[in-house]
């Protein structure tokens, strides 16, 4: 079952064009990776879906309903949540208190007790750490904060925007063994990375966006034997 579709999106800054006809589908179970430099379009991309940035022409559709018009709360509503690069937590509230504000919603709040142990499981230092000011936290903390609240909204469509950024190499292996564990557990995701071999590797399709345009697709592994993926991200 398609669970995103993303049709003919063009979108931009003023008069700038920053994407010109990206198309991409994402079915259900699926973690999909979409890859490029900087400046492709990739967070434009996930900010275009999540209701934060209006297409100038193209459809969204999410579950079959086309949200490309929806207010960015209606589209946490109806599952489909982003965790921005940088993490955007309330540095001066705590851990818990950050958790909580992502079960705002009536459905989601019902289930706040057993979402919590679902993320102190998947996170036990977030549980060591649950009084902790969100500020005071290193930066690997802080992005498993980011993940767990997310998560708390109960998403059918997890986004991850660079989720690996600024971490030591341990930790980035530790997030991405937590997307993974996440994907098992029913939850459907799209990355945004630019660790091109952890990502390929571990996505069932990937994407490549290039200047604001999708220039190659196929499955993860496959794109990572392409000879121009070699060459422009793995540095082969």
């Amino acid at each position: 079952m398609t669970l995103l579709a993303i049709e003919g999106l063009h979108v931009g800054y003023g008069d700038v064009p920053v994407l010109s006809g990206v198309s991409m589908k994402i079915e259900q179970g699926e973690i999909v990776a979409l890859i490029g430099a900087n400046g492709a379009g990739k967070t434009t991309t996930l900010k275009t879906v999540s209701g934060l940035l209006r297409a100038r022409s193209g459809t969204v559709t999410f579950t079959g309903k086309p949200i490309h018009t929806w207010a960015p709360h209606r589209i946490v509503g109806a599952g489909l949540v982003q965790v921005a690069e940088g993490r955007r937590l309330f540095p001066r509230m705590t851990v818990l208190e950050n958790l909580e504000m992502g079960a705002f919603r009536p459905g989601p709040k019902q289930q706040r007790p057993q979402s919590l142990q679902q993320v102190f499981d998947l996170f036990p230092r977030l549980a060591e750490r649950k009084k902790q000011l969100a500020g005071t936290l290193s930066g690997g903390e802080q992005q498993m904060l980011a993940i767990g609240r997310a998560l708390m909204t109960k998403p059918t469509l997890l986004m991850l925007d660079e989720p690996s950024l600024g971490l030591a190499p341990m930790l980035v292996q530790s997030i991405f063994e937590v997307v993974r564990r996440i994907n098992q557990e029913g939850t459907t995701v799209l990355i945004v990375e630019q660790n091109a071999v952890q990502t390929l590797s571990m996505a069932d399709r990937g994407y490549v966006l290039e200047n604001g345009q999708i220039v190659l697709s196929g499955e993860g592994n496959a794109l990572i034997q392409d000879e121009r993926i070699r060459e422009a991200y793995l540095g082969l």
